[in-house]
């Protein structure tokens, strides 16, 4: 999979920076805002918090599943 497009977010865990998300699955918030949670692909779980642009196009990309 091309990483280039997917979801970059921190891991608590690691302390990485810019680790690609795997299996994200895109969520709403109760305001209304956008949410991305995965994995690092090492079994560590993470989340984000995105802006409307970038979590539909994350979906639109394939990278993401729609989960609202």
């Amino acid at each position: 999979m091309d990483t280039s497009k997917m979801i970059k977010a921190y891991c608590l865990k690691t302390k990485e920076k810019n680790v690609p998300m795997h299996d994200a699955v895109i969520t709403k918030t109760a305001k209304g805002g956008y949410m991305a949670s995965g994995n690092d692909g090492k079994g560590n779980k993470m989340a984000a918090i995105l802006s409307e642009a970038k979590a539909l196009q994350a979906i639109a990309d394939g990278v993401a599943k729609k989960g609202f």
